[in-house]
């Protein structure tokens, strides 16, 4: 069964910006849209700062047993993916 993850987030100009992470087979798939948009856009390659907030949205739900450990680890997985390029 899928896992999904939803938060919003404002940019410095103050859109507001809703970002959905959804964890299935193994695999992370990030969509983003921006207040007044009506089609999602789907990231083949997440954002770095996306993934760090997803990271620590897992990170306070592993705490409150909503998240699993592997969640946490397929996320430090894919965050060294990014430290290596």
């Amino acid at each position: 069964m899928p896992r999904q993850h939803v938060w919003t987030e404002r940019a410095e100009n103050g859109e507001k910006r809703e970002i959905r992470a959804t964890h299935f087979g193994g695999i992370w798939r990030l969509q983003s849209k921006r207040h007044g948009d009506e089609a999602w856009t789907y990231h083949d390659q997440p954002l770095l700062d996306d993934l760090r907030s997803l990271k620590a949205i897992i990170e306070r739900k592993y705490r409150r047993r909503r998240a699993t450990a592997d969640d946490l680890a397929s996320l430090d997985r894919l965050l060294s993916q990014y430290d290596n390029e």
